[in-house]
């Protein structure tokens, strides 16, 4: 592909994302990169090329953007009750869980069937009687917005026209409608979405809502909103006004110390919801690492690979927007079809070159590890780790590792993953992955095309 084919690629990825211009997470500007390729910056950004930090609400929001059905999560739940004593039991239907009849006939004409992993567990703790406090774990995708939905719409009474559910998110712009409130005005809408700072000034400062009202109060992403400073404190402040019968539901995707301390905080004598945790399996997946000297021979040595081998779609990770930008720009001009996806660039368009990408309208996706979670693409047979992933201290960030080469072996297929190495450190990083997951990584020399063939096989 020609360098103005290459823009032109760019033109129709963002163009793609103008059906979703509705949505907005920052102000942008318009400035060509170093490659001549246009690339949407934020004019407020802080992130150099040299850094490419993880934006968790950003990460969470592509998540919902991109998700067309639900996740078939092989995790195991485990399930502690408040009362050990309690009978223990989950439902297989909706009909057994005895909702009202207008509730029921709205989830089977949303196209709920039956009910996921985490409903049937979750669903007869928050509708039990009295209300439970919940705190579940549970990854984006998995049904658990309907779940606590349900258990909202459940216990709200339509006649009394004030606030009675509270639900805090940490992304502004999943909040498709915002109310306009005058000074004195009282809101009659039974259900309040909001960030935790708008919620906290609604009640306190500008007194629209009365919080002892509140019948439910659900905290969505626990783990995105105290990764945002100060978020976890007016959570926490908002909970303390509420009245001590209200239902307290909390969800997470992660259970690190951090948000555990956090949950407890909030909730008090919850049941809780667990993934027990998988093993942490490469087993599908061949793993080889190339030695290079400079960014050229890996450059090369990606080239040979695709000489030898027939690969359907691969994702090449870098380190950097500007290792990234520059790599998808040389691979265009060897004829491949490329998307480029790195953080400055809107959720939006994130979401759009990613659908393009599963479209298989580009057979490759150059990227920084804003990718690395989440994105299942059944044709991605080949990932390369163009650069390892590292911690902002230089050590290996064996988790992202995890997670880049975990986007090829996806539905029981076998995948290649193939790491470039070109120096001591690189060296030493390679190794110390290899400890961490007790798998053996081969030697692989490129320009040995029959030795690459026999990986393929």
């Amino acid at each position: 592909m020609a360098t103005d084919s290459w823009a032109l690629a760019v033109d129709e990825q963002e163009a793609a994302a103008e059906s979703l211009s509705n949505l907005h997470l920052k102000e942008e500007k318009i400035k060509p990169d170093v490659n001549g390729a246009v690339v949407k910056t934020n004019a407020n950004a802080e992130k150099t090329d040299e850094e490419e930090k993880e934006d968790r609400a950003a990460q969470s929001l592509l998540n919902k953007l991109i998700r067309s059905n639900l996740v078939d999560n092989t995790n195991q739940v485990e399930v502690l009750q408040r009362d050990p004593n309690s009978p223990l039991y989950s439902v297989k239907s909706f009909e057994e869980l005895r909702l009202k009849p207008q509730l029921l006939q709205g989830v089977y004409a949303m196209g709920f069937n039956r009910p996921s992993k985490i409903q049937e567990n979750a669903l007869p703790l928050m509708l039990a009687e009295p209300p439970q406090n919940l705190i579940a774990q549970s990854q984006s995708g998995t049904g658990k917005t309907a779940a606590f939905v349900l258990a909202m719409l459940s216990q709200i009474e339509p006649a009394n026209k004030y606030p009675q559910v509270y639900t805090i998110v940490p992304n502004k712009v999943i909040i498709l409608k915002k109310l306009k409130v005058e000074r004195g005005q009282k809101i009659s809408e039974q259900i309040v979405i909001g960030t935790p700072g708008t919620v906290l000034d609604w009640c306190s400062k500008l007194r629209f809502i009365d919080p002892r009202r509140i019948k439910v109060f659900v905290l969505d992403e626990a783990d995105v909103m105290i990764a945002t400073q100060g978020h976890q404190d007016q959570s926490i402040r908002i909970q303390r006004m509420l009245p001590k019968n209200c239902q307290m539901l909390l969800f997470s995707a992660t259970f690190e110390d951090s948000v555990w301390k956090f949950a407890q905080k909030v909730v008090p004598d919850p049941n809780i919801i667990k993934l027990k945790r998988e093993e942490e399996t490469l087993d599908t997946i061949k793993q080889y690492y190339v030695l290079c000297n400079n960014r050229d021979e890996k450059f090369q040595a990606l080239c040979n690979l695709y000489g030898a081998i027939t690969i359907a779609q691969a994702m090449i990770f870098c380190h950097t927007r500007k290792t990234a930008s520059w790599l998808a720009a040389e691979l265009s001009k060897e004829g491949h079809q490329v998307a480029l996806l790195s953080g400055e660039m809107m959720v939006e368009q994130r979401a759009a070159v990613i659908e393009r990408f599963r479209e298989g309208k580009e057979k490759v996706l150059v990227t920084t590890n804003v990718c690395a979670r989440g994105i299942d693409v059944e044709q991605v047979s080949v990932v390369i780790n163009f650069d390892l992933p590292v911690d902002k201290d230089g050590n290996p960030d064996n988790e992202t590792y995890l997670h880049r080469i975990g986007r090829t072996g996806r539905f029981g297929k076998r995948g290649l993953a193939v790491n470039m190495v070109d120096s001591k450190h690189s060296m030493n990083i390679l190794n110390r992955i290899q400890e961490h997951f007790n798998k053996k990584i081969e030697r692989l020399d490129t320009d040995d095309l029959d030795e690459i063939e026999k990986i393929a096989n």
